[in-house]
C-alpha cells in the first residue's frame, strides 16, 4: 500500500506532504489532479525502515529537510534531473551506499548526507558549486567522492576524511 498527501506548492504544482505505506520500492507519482509535484516535503519517508528503493520523477527541484532520515534499508535511489535544490539533512542516517546527483544541484548542504554509515560513493553533477561544511560528516565508509575542478569545498565538509576526489 502506498499514499500520498499533497498540498499546493504554487504556480499549479504540488509538494508531496505525506506518506503512509509499507512498500519495499516506492515511486513517487509525478503529478496530482492536473498539476506537477515539484517538491518533496520534510521527513516524508523518515523512519521507513522497509523502504529499499525509490524513485522520484524529474518534475521534482527540491527536496526537503530529514527526507530519508532512518531509512536504514534503503539502498537505490533515482533522483529527479530537474533536482536544483536538497535542503539541509536530507539523506541524514539513511542506509544508501552510491548516489549520483543530478546535473542541475548547485550546492550540498550542510548535514545533507550526515552518519549514512554505508555511503561509500558519490558523483556529483555538472552544475556543483559548493559542498558545505558537515556534508558528508559520519560517513566512515566514504570512499569517494567526485566532483568538478571548480567545486568550492568547505574545510569541515568531509570532516578531514582522506578520501579519493
Amino acid at each position: 500500500m502506498q499514499e500520498f498527501m499533497y498540498k499546493p506548492a504554487g504556480n499549479g504544482t504540488y509538494c508531496v506532504c505525506g506518506y503512509n505505506g509499507d512498500e519495499e520500492n516506492v515511486i513517487i507519482p509525478e503529478s496530482y489532479g492536473s498539476g506537477k509535484i515539484t517538491v518533496i516535503g520534510d521527513k516524508l519517508f523518515s523512519g521507513h525502515k522497509e523502504i529499499i528503493s525509490l524513485v522520484i520523477p524529474d518534475t521534482v527541484t527540491d527536496m526537503g529537510e530529514f527526507l530519508f532520515d532512518g531509512c536504514d534499508n534503503l539502498r537505490s535511489i533515482k533522483l529527479p534531473e530537474n533536482l536544483e535544490c536538497l535542503w539541509g539533512y536530507t539523506f541524514v542516517r539513511s542506509g544508501i551506499e552510491e548516489i549520483t546527483l543530478p546535473d542541475k544541484l548547485i550546492t550540498i548542504p550542510p548535514f545533507a548526507f550526515k552518519d549514512c554509515k554505508n555511503l561509500r560513493k558519490v558523483v556529483c553533477g555538472k552544475s556543483l558549486k559548493k559542498i558545505y561544511s558537515w556534508a558528508f560528516g559520519g560517513c566512515d565508509n566514504l570512499k569517494e567522492v567526485v566532483y568538478g575542478d571548480n567545486v568550492e569545498v568547505s574545510e569541515k565538509a568531509f570532516e578531514s576524511k582522506e578520501l579519493n576526489t
